[in-house]
């Protein structure tokens, strides 16, 4: 999944020039975001946040980086998991 950021303040294109698409560029030009995250905050579609993102894009006015789960995000699963591995356990032994 990539996220973007802005290099540079631009006004919106044509057919963007509303205030969520100003908030998205806002938003971006402070940090990386994904197309996921700029449409949860801004209430555009996804499809239209590509399209804003693409439009910036053929302008040279975004920063992309891949995002990676890191492990610190699995790591965070290892309580649970480690709570049903007892559970089993417990479960096994007391038949």
């Amino acid at each position: 999944m990539k996220e973007y950021r802005l290099k540079a303040w631009t006004e919106p294109p044509a057919p963007f020039q509303s205030t969520a698409h100003r908030r998205m560029l806002n938003e971006m030009s402070h940090r990386y975001l994904s197309a996921a995250q700029l449409a949860a905050s801004s209430g555009i579609r996804r499809p239209e946040v590509i399209l804003f993102l693409e439009a910036l894009g053929a302008q040279d006015l975004l920063l992309e980086r891949e995002l990676f789960l890191s492990d610190s995000v699995l790591n965070s699963l290892r309580p649970l998991g480690d709570w049903i591995r007892r559970k089993l356990n417990l479960t096994q032994g007391s038949r």
